[in-house]
């Protein structure tokens, strides 16, 4: 990027002195921090202030930097609108007699969410238009959706602060109104019992934000008079509510990292009491869906890592009435389970691919669908119809636009519902190459790297490469296409997703290998990958790029810590960068319910651990590469002065000339602008940060 006379500010220092187990830790910028009162209502002291100014002079400087890329960026988010289409409508599914449809206007941000009553030939009722219900907000998210039994009624969720604290309302879908309950502070779900006039709902706590209680609210009374049916008393836990696929249960759920519990009631006798399912145990894990006399579960119990499906019947259902569905298998992952009428549908994950598998309950079949790429992206949808010898599935890889299809399981025929269109006139998959290959850590695992770049970028030391990855909560990125990732690929870049530890990529045990006393093998293994693409002349540190957001973010920052010369430019989104402190604060939302995947910092012996790779706690006087952070304002996951803080510190310790910028969204929260369009001006920000670095927003596209 080029030099300009900017100033980068920096921020004055408050000591505050902070000690645990006789260890002294010295915060210069814990002032950085305020509460939510003080975030969410006018400027009203010196301390609120001083934050404000702070971040706005971080933008200021951003802004200032990438002044002369500004053109540039606005053609790279008209490039990548330009791939849209921007009139588009999901393919629709049927529920209880209704299709529903999630459509988009030109022009529009939000989308429109409508039915048809009996065939897709009968007139669209438009339920929600939320281009008309954003039209006075700065962010605005609708959610929760969820129809009465008889299709009268819509309980729906919003959002317009960004810090995923739920208002529900009630909608009359035949006359239009919207009735006076309103309930605020919730996730943001609910369920109808079969009454049409009774749901449940969770609440959270105003503080932490954990999903404590689940209510039941009875339409016409006040939201103070609701029941509360189940408090989750354990601060380790949250509480959620569904309701089976077959109407018959409405379903309390408690979860922890590592331990689940499940409760349920009649969906026919809403004021019943609670049963037990099975009792909470450590390390037990289950999830529960009902067929027939019997409950289904997924679960970990005997020892079963991968999962196995269970079954019990309603009327016995602790433990030792389990009997196997699916036993456990060590090299296979079971991620998900559906249930039809006649067919069983398995999600499974083996070396590293996702897997459907179709199973007969009469047992005279049971078969895999066939894929054939190399790397791909496969996943079943919730497919709400259970008399139906149809599944409905996603399918898409680096190269391949995403399709939604129809599946016959019994004469195994398919039926394109949907290809994603890409326009522009450009786009053409055979132009782009994908392939996987296998770097080897320190300590002898393999760690797969997915790859796509356009088939005429040559591979070696000059190529440009953004390497990609997330490693925690065993949640594993798909190798799934995106027309964004075009305008590097066709810009040259190679871009690699690495499936480091902390993902479920190559099982249930690659996850528990990532996370607690284990948490540095995912940050070793992303080192290591990227001096496998380095060695193997895929890049150079001259052009090697990294990102990863929330902890993904950590990520970043305990990879420049450790290895900042492999780097020449680093995106850190919504970074969880001030570990320790944030995980010794019960106070603040999420913090006890990390405890196992992180370590509780209470106990000395996580303290030590989390501290010796914890960002903010970690940075040193050294040569840093190019760093963006960016964070939102509003932000309930990651709160915005953990990425502040660290920015601040960097700049103060830091020994280099190289940029280092903070862009805070001042709108929005941990997932960004809320529009679509918003969204896309985000990404193209971010895009324009890496092809500034490579000197590359001035050069030709490599002709399609």
């Amino acid at each position: 990027m080029k030099n300009t006379d900017a100033k980068a500010p920096i921020a004055y220092k408050q000591p505050t002195t902070l000690e645990k187990h006789g260890d002294v830790r010295i915060d210069n910028y814990f002032w950085m921090r305020l509460s939510d009162k003080q975030k969410l209502t006018e400027v009203n002291d010196k301390q609120t202030q001083k934050v404000i100014d702070y971040l706005e002079e971080e933008n200021a400087y951003y802004d200032k930097i990438t002044a002369y890329t500004k053109k540039f960026e606005a053609e790279l988010f008209e490039e990548m609108k330009g791939r849209i289409k921007e009139d588009d409508s999901s393919v629709p599914y049927k529920d209880n007699g209704y299709f529903y449809i999630t459509r988009y206007e030109k022009g529009m941000q939000y989308p429109i969410y409508s039915r048809k009553k009996g065939n897709l030939e009968a007139e669209e009722q438009v339920m929600f238009n939320v281009n008309e219900m954003a039209k006075e907000y700065d962010y605005y998210q609708l959610g929760g959706l969820n129809i009465s039994n008889d299709n009268k009624l819509a309980v729906f969720a919003t959002d317009t602060v960004s810090r995923r604290q739920y208002f529900l309302r009630v909608k009359n879908l035949e006359t239009g109104e919207i009735y006076k309950d309103i309930i605020d502070n919730t996730t943001g779900g609910s369920v109808w019992a079969n009454d049409n006039k009774t749901f449940f709902y969770t609440k959270k706590d105003p503080v932490t934000l954990r999903s404590s209680k689940v209510y039941r609210h009875v339409l016409g009374t006040s939201a103070l008079e609701d029941v509360e049916v189940y408090h989750e008393e354990d601060e380790t836990f949250g509480t959620y509510v569904t309701k089976s696929k077959s109407n018959k249960y409405i379903i309390v759920g408690s979860y922890s990292t590592v331990s689940t519990e499940a409760q349920f009631l009649d969906a026919d006798k809403p004021t019943s009491s609670l049963q037990m399912l099975q009792p909470r145990e450590r390390d037990l894990e289950y999830s529960v869906a009902h067929f027939g006399d019997d409950f289904y579960l997924l679960t970990n119990k005997d020892g079963a890592t991968n999962f196995k499906l269970m079954k019990t019947p309603v009327s016995k259902t602790e433990k030792e009435n389990w009997v196997d569905v699916i036993p456990h298998r060590e090299d296979t992952l079971l991620e998900d389970f559906s249930i039809f009428k006649n067919f069983l549908v398995l999600e499974e994950r083996n070396n590293g691919l996702n897997k459907v598998r179709i199973k007969r309950w009469d047992a005279k079949e049971d078969y895999y669908l066939p894929f054939d790429e190399e790397t791909y992206s496969t996943s079943v949808y919730a497919n709400p119809d259970f008399d139906t010898n149809i599944i409905r599935y996603s399918y898409n890889s680096f190269t391949t636009p995403a399709s939604v299809i129809d599946f016959n399981m019994d004469d195994k025929s398919k039926e394109i519902k949907k290809e994603q269109e890409v326009l522009g006139g450009k786009f053409n998959k055979e132009n782009y190459k994908s392939k996987r290959v296998w770097a080897t850590a320190r300590d002898g695992k393999k760690v797969a790297i997915s790859l796509v770049y356009h088939k005429d970028t040559e591979l070696n030391a000059e190529t440009p490469l953004l390497q990609y990855a997330y490693g925690s909560y065993g949640y594993t990125i798909p190798d799934g296409f995106s027309t964004t990732r075009l305008s590097l690929l066709d810009r040259g870049f190679v871009y690699a997703l690495a499936h480091i530890r902390g993902s479920q990529y190559l099982g249930r045990e690659w996850y528990e290998d990532g996370k607690m006393l284990n948490k540095k093998n995912t940050f070793n293994d992303f080192v290591d990958c990227s001096k496998y693409l380095i060695k193997n002349n895929y890049t150079s540190p001259k052009h090697l790029y990294a990102m990863g957001g929330s902890a993904g973010g950590l990520l970043m920052g305990a990879v420049v810590n450790m290895n900042p010369e492999l780097y020449n430019g680093i995106i850190a989104a919504v970074p969880f960068v001030d570990v320790i402190s944030t995980m010794i604060d019960d106070s603040i939302p999420l913090t006890t319910g990390e405890y196992d995947e992180w370590g509780n910092p209470n106990d000395k012996e996580y303290y030590d651990y989390i501290k010796s790779y914890s960002p903010y706690d970690q940075v040193e006087a050294k040569t840093y590469p190019n760093i963006l952070v960016t964070t939102g304002f509003h932000d309930s996951q990651v709160q915005y002065w953990e990425p502040a803080k660290w920015v601040a510190k960097l700049r103060e310790l830091k020994t280099d000339n190289n940029l280092l910028m903070l862009r805070t969204n001042m709108e929005a929260g941990h997932g960004g602008a809320s529009g679509r369009f918003d969204a896309l001006k985000e990404t193209a920000k971010d895009y324009t940060f890496f092809l500034a670095l490579e000197n590359k927003l001035d050069v030709e596209l490599i002709k399609p």
